[in-house]
């Protein structure tokens, strides 16, 4: 008996990426306009997977260069403009032959986005790892030493410990292990992306929990950045601990 679009819709929406081939070729002929938009679709599904891993192959070029080391650490931080909260750093090592699909900037992903590829990234990752700089420590040595502080502290916390540290931008000072700052390093380099995914992830739950502390403030929303909201909270109750005195001088 022949399957009903409706039918044929929800084999579609249960297909997995490897079932699609067979559904093109089953129904992109279908005398019904609405099944051969379906099979479009999942034509249009795997070009995307292919175009998406095509980009992986280009954001692992420094992995590749660099493949005789054995442990490459991806390094970036999050957090260094916010008004309120810890500037965080993450490192990740992954596996030689890593290929999670749709990591990137974490700053170009969904927030729902972030946190799937955190959970693969972490259980893949051959070892991973966080570093914070308090708002106290950021008013006390200033943000650029607190991240590289918060870096350090993330890098010296792997096991095993990294032979190489890919890093966004920066050159990490008073570290003997070889660096590459890569700029913008976090769109170019698999081992980056995934350290700034799992940095922003760790600071935005961490952020999050904020909230629950200090709700006038609306730290879920805001993650500490000096939305509207946040301005104005700050000159009706002003600062809590978590605010970064030397950020604030000028609004309260």
């Amino acid at each position: 008996m022949k399957k009903s679009t409706d039918e044929i819709k929800k084999i579609f929406q249960a297909a997995s990426i490897e079932a699609l081939p067979e559904f093109i070729n089953t129904y992109s002929e279908d005398t019904r306009a609405g099944v051969r938009k379906l099979a479009e679709t999942a034509a249009k599904r795997l070009e995307a997977l292919e175009k998406e891993k095509q980009r992986i192959e280009t954001i692992r070029v420094y992995e590749e260069q660099y493949k005789e080391y054995d442990y490459i650490c991806g390094v970036d931080e999050v957090g260094r403009g916010p008004l309120a909260g810890p500037v965080v750093a993450g490192a990740v090592i992954l596996p030689k032959d890593c290929r999670i699909l749709y990591i990137n900037d974490s700053k170009q992903l969904s927030e729902k986005k972030r946190e799937e590829l955190y959970e693969i990234i972490t259980e893949r990752a051959v070892a991973w790892a966080v570093g914070y700089a308090s708002p106290e420590r950021i008013d006390e040595i200033n943000i650029l030493q607190a991240t590289y502080e918060a870096m350090r502290e993330a890098v010296g916390a792997l096991t095993p410990g990294p032979t190489l540290l890919l890093n966004d931008a920066v050159t990490i000072p008073r570290i003997t292990i070889p660096q590459v700052p890569i700029i913008k390093g976090d769109a170019k380099s698999i081992s980056i992306g995934a350290a700034s995914i799992v940095a922003k992830v760790t600071r935005d739950r961490l952020m999050t929990a904020y909230a629950q502390v200090y709700p006038e403030y609306d730290f879920g929303g805001n993650k500490g950045y000096g939305s509207v909201g946040h301005m104005e909270a700050l000159k009706k109750y002003g600062p809590t601990p978590i605010h970064r005195k030397s950020f604030i001088r000028n609004i309260v």
